[in-house]
């Protein structure tokens, strides 16, 4: 049996995800449902985005992964299932999956096409739940939908290279519980870029000039105890392997965060000069 994993912009105060769960269990008894994430920014594709691509690896390949981001059907948007690195994915067709696309080319991708077959008081999300259902028991994707080649892009939020080479433009794509800022930057697009130059990201009042490995890699002097450098703001790669800028053991309803304290917020750019 298959894991079905729940990303939503549903929050936790209605009855929304625990109706989702009834209903998936309803369907399986057995089903094994894991909750990734149901506090997305309503509407946002690209924060749903970046989160599923940071934490489907975690899982088995073979897991149901249903994105419930901005999921009405309409003559923009129309519902999708996709195979892609031996990995389940539910979704609207809103460019949700085109930061993962990007990557690696998908197994198979079909257009859902099995609305009529339920009652008229189905709901987008109930299509949903089937479909995750029927693959969470083994199902063929060729029952569900008909075959398709292109799935819509985001390309809005693309980190960008400057015309000369010497800069990549990105944006803030998502903000941590910790108030962590996470570009749409990623390692391997800066490493092809920088080529080994020296780099500078522009930050007020001051820039950052290197990426560290890690956080705590930032206290730099045997001299002076870790607590010393709380508050700094700094770079790393984070694990999902995007840029990301923080303060150095920040907490945002006391001290503040890069959020808070730097002003960077969703949509802003982030610029990387290249020397």
């Amino acid at each position: 049996m298959s894991i079905i994993t729940l990303t939503t912009d549903y929050g936790l105060k209605d009855h929304f995800v625990g109706s989702l769960k009834g209903k998936i269990l309803s369907e399986i008894p057995e089903a094994k449902i894991i909750d990734i994430s149901h506090d997305i920014d309503p509407f946002n594709t690209a924060e749903a985005s970046y989160v599923i691509g940071a934490s489907y690896l975690s899982f088995p390949k073979g897991t149901v992964h249903l994105i419930g981001v901005d999921i009405e059907r309409n003559k923009e948007n129309q519902h999708i299932a996709i195979q892609w690195n031996d990995h389940f994915f539910i979704c609207a067709d809103n460019g949700i999956l085109s930061m993962l696309t990007q990557k690696i080319v998908p197994q198979k991708m079909v257009e859902i096409n099995i609305h009529d077959r339920f009652p008229i008081e189905f709901t987008d999300l109930d299509i949903f739940i089937q479909v995750a259902c029927h693959l969470a028991k083994g199902g063929l994707l060729n029952v569900i939908g008909k075959e398709v080649s292109e799935i819509k892009e985001v390309t809005e939020l693309q980190a960008v290279v400057g015309a000369d080479g010497n800069s990549l433009k990105g944006y803030v794509i998502y903000i941590d519980h910790f108030g962590n800022v996470v570009t749409n930057i990623s390692k391997k697009q800066f490493l092809e870029v920088s080529k080994g130059r020296q780099y500078e990201i522009e930050m007020k009042p001051k820039s950052i000039k290197t990426i560290l490995p890690n956080y705590s890699a930032i206290a730099t002097s045997d001299k002076y105890p870790i607590k010393t450098y709380e508050g700094e703001k700094l770079a790393i790669f984070n694990e999902a392997g995007f840029l990301e800028i923080a303060i150095f053991r920040s907490n945002p309803s006391k001290v503040g965060s890069a959020n808070s304290l730097l002003g960077l917020n969703y949509r802003d750019v982030i610029m990387i000069k290249f020397s």
